[in-house]
């Protein structure tokens, strides 16, 4: 079975335990991390990662989840189907 993949993105001011929250979440979820890359940027904490979501039938409840994590520790977390990101950013 091919693995289905999509992208996490995570923004905002940097903090203590932003990947570990993050992390809890996918794992909570039975999502893998495949790949992740993570910077700072003058205050602000930018991460990306491509993660498994082989097992996961609908996003929306996972972007739900991100959705009130990010409110909670003020960053701006958003996930989307790998196919679906590379065609929003094909240059």
């Amino acid at each position: 079975m091919e693995k289905r993949r999509a992208v996490v993105s995570v923004v905002g001011k940097d903090q203590v335990g932003i990947i570990a929250n993050v992390t809890k979440v996918l794992s909570d979820n039975h999502v893998n991390v495949l790949d992740i890359s993570q910077t700072i940027l003058q205050d602000f904490f930018t991460m990306m990662m491509v993660v498994d979501v082989s097992e996961i039938e609908n996003l929306d409840s996972l972007q739900k989840q991100f959705d009130e994590l990010g409110e909670k520790i003020g960053q701006k977390i958003n996930i989307q189907r790998e196919e679906i990101f590379q065609s929003m950013h094909r240059i």
